[in-house]
């Protein structure tokens, strides 16, 4: 893919924004109503040189689709207000971040998922005032991953999702329907696995990392109750829909030990199960192999009491509290995920496949107006949730990683397994709230 270019219309916009911002600074732009520059016969003091622009230092972590750094790089030599250098961060990305705002003014601007930890200890910008107009325009869960405590600390920049894809011709041959209940699911894996195909692939791990999450929600439930103080699993139901995952497991209808995991389509494409879960980023590589004979589906409900659902996670762009300048690392963003919509369809669409942050330019994304893709953002629209969210903490998250697996490969009884997940995570809600 060749890289981006910089567009005419962003020069000019740039160049209004110029005007804006030497306007806010008293300085001369030579437009009606400035004052009269000073000349040599003038009394008074000289005039002043135009202020020097700051120069905002920007993170990304490194994305694996071509164009995405040339893309990012335009879009800060685009900006008017300030000189953006940008840097690309191959590696532990969330690990340097994580060690950038405890010692450093370095980055001003990143991007990142909030952690509650980073607001306690101050280390990141409110950012309310930026998205509060078009706040609207983001969906819950796209937002919530950016929230603690009623106040947002990022700008959400896309949206990836995750979604279960399957072959339309191997289940009409097998005589099996596209699943709608978790029940079905299992029964149609069960059904599809035959002649050396095995029925669904959803990680090498069985699914607990990945069917923790759609699990809960398909029985209406979730990680953490509405507001975030309460666990949102301590319920009878949580055993039920988790002890499913046991079921699939059990059945011999999952793949195991395929050569790529859940995150790449491999072992779909190569035949090796009728169904699988991953990302919708791999959408592109799924149509190129199968044409037409794909499909996709929400991880479906529990029963009439629960939901289908996609998860769905979005980095932000957020702004280091100890940036020596807030005020024009705030201004950058607001710019950029804010202001520039059309680079923000952009980003989300032209490098790899996402869906827009912004629920408004969803409509306008020209790769998810049909087929396919048109099922995914409708997913994201009415489906989607959050995984965990800010509050949800790294020992809460590997207790219940360790009870779901116990339920999956063990057999260990849910009732049990769940309620010591339970008691873990109301620890660390207490330790967090009191």
């Amino acid at each position: 893919m060749q890289s981006r270019s910089r567009r005419s219309f962003l020069t000019l916009a740039g160049t209004a924004a110029v005007g804006a911002v030497a306007a806010a600074c008293g300085s001369n732009t030579g437009r009606p109503g400035d004052p009269p520059p000073s000349t040599a016969m003038s009394a008074g003091p000289p005039p002043s040189k135009p202020a020097a622009k700051v120069t905002l230092q920007q993170w990304y972590h490194a994305y694996g689709e071509d164009g995405v750094q040339d893309a990012v790089r335009g879009y800060a030599a685009s900006y008017p207000g300030a000189t953006v250098k940008v840097q690309w961060n191959p590696g532990d990305y969330d690990s340097k971040i994580v060690t950038a705002l405890q010692n450093s003014a370095v980055p001003d601007v990143f991007e990142a998922q909030v952690k509650i930890d980073w607001v306690r200890q101050n280390q990141v910008v409110a950012l309310d005032d930026l998205i509060g107009p078009v706040k609207n325009d983001f969906s819950p869960a796209v937002l919530a991953a950016q929230t603690v405590e009623g106040k947002v600390y990022g700008i959400p920049q896309a949206t990836d999702t995750q979604v279960l894809f399957y072959r339309p011709s191997l289940l009409q041959a097998a005589g099996v329907q596209p699943p709608q209940t978790v029940d079905e699911l299992v029964d149609a894996a069960g059904k599809l696995s035959r002649d050396g195909v095995k029925g669904l692939f959803v990680g090498n791990d069985g699914g607990v990392a990945t069917l923790t999450g759609p699990l809960l929600w398909s029985a209406g439930l979730d990680y953490l109750k509405p507001g975030g103080r309460e666990v949102g699993f301590d319920d009878p139901r949580a055993a039920t829909a988790l002890g499913k995952l046991r079921a699939l497991n059990a059945n011999s209808s999952l793949l195991l030990g395929a050569t790529t995991d859940w995150s790449d389509p491999g072992a779909f494409i190569d035949g090796l199960c009728a169904m699988q879960w991953t990302g919708l980023w791999n959408m592109p590589k799924i149509r190129d192999a199968f044409n037409d004979d794909f499909a996709v589906l929400p991880f479906p409900k529990l029963d009439n009491s629960g939901a289908p659902s996609v998860p769905v996670g979005a980095y932000g762009a957020m702004v280091n509290a100890k940036s020596k300048h807030v005020a024009e690392a705030k201004a950058f963003v607001k710019w950029l995920w804010i202001d520039q919509t059309a680079d923000q369809l952009e980003f989300a669409t032209r490098f790899g496949f996402h869906v827009p942050a912004r629920q408004s330019l969803i409509d306008k994304a020209d790769t998810l107006r049909s087929g396919p893709a048109a099922d995914v953002a409708r997913f994201v629209k009415e489906n989607s949730h959050l995984v965990g969210g800010p509050v949800w903490t790294q020992q809460a998250n590997t207790a219940l990683s360790d009870a779901v697996a116990k339920i999956a490969k063990e057999g260990a009884d849910p009732v049990a397994q769940t309620k010591a997940a339970v008691t873990v995570a109301q620890s660390e809600l207490k330790r967090l709230f009191g």
